[in-house]
């Protein structure tokens, strides 16, 4: 039940799961702003992270990836990486991956979670081809919030039906490598997290 949790997934947990954990809070943090007496972002929707290598428990975010968080308007304070758990996945009722081998790997954790795992870039294509009227109505509380966004997984899934992900859906791995492939990775993570706070967030702010 409320909030609505969505789990960000990659390999090692510093770079791309972690922008994409606090790129999605930014992103539903901004739009609570222009809805008066709103609960707080995190009775509405918890965004969080874990990688399926785990070797990098307990670090920070990577420097260039907590940049780009900083420059989009998120935060990076109190983010620590950590390993990938079932228990994780099962609490969530939407999990996004960087890659279809970590979609995979997420799966062979926990098969009945297939049909709520997505690549995350498989998951901003989709939703795109999504009629969100039909979806329950979008409201500012914890309630509301999670049936929508319950049942937006619902239709994406339905839209995916049998096909699997694309190549091109992947996020490459922009460890060891500069500022520019980093850029490049986060204004992908923001073409799949912005649409999905505009989908699950009250339409009085659309």
């Amino acid at each position: 039940m409320p909030p609505f949790t969505v789990l960000h997934v990659c390999m090692g947990n510093i770079c791309r799961s972690p922008m994409a954990e606090r790129l999605l809070d930014r992103a539903v943090r901004e739009r609570l702003a222009k809805v008066g007496a709103a609960p707080p972002a995190e009775e509405l929707l918890h965004s969080h992270s874990a990688g399926t290598g785990g070797w990098h428990a307990g670090e920070e975010m990577n420097p260039p990836a907590a940049r780009q968080v900083r420059a989009r308007g998120g935060d990076t304070n109190g983010f620590l990486a950590r390993k990938l758990r079932s228990d994780l996945i099962d609490a969530a009722d939407l999990v996004l991956t960087a890659t279809a081998d970590q979609l995979e790997y997420v799966v062979a954790l926990r098969p009945d979670a297939a049909a709520r795992t997505f690549v995350l870039g498989e998951f901003g294509r989709l939703l795109g081809t999504v009629d969100l009227t039909a979806l329950p109505a979008a409201e500012p509380t914890p309630d509301a919030v999670y049936h929508r966004g319950v049942a937006l997984v619902e239709a994406v899934n339905s839209a995916r039906g049998s096909s699997p992900a694309l190549a091109s859906d992947d996020l490459d791995d922009p460890w060891g490598r500069g500022d520019q492939a980093f850029t490049r990775v986060a204004d992908e993570i923001e073409d799949t997290v912005d649409p999905l706070a505009r989908a699950i967030m009250p339409e009085a702010v659309q």
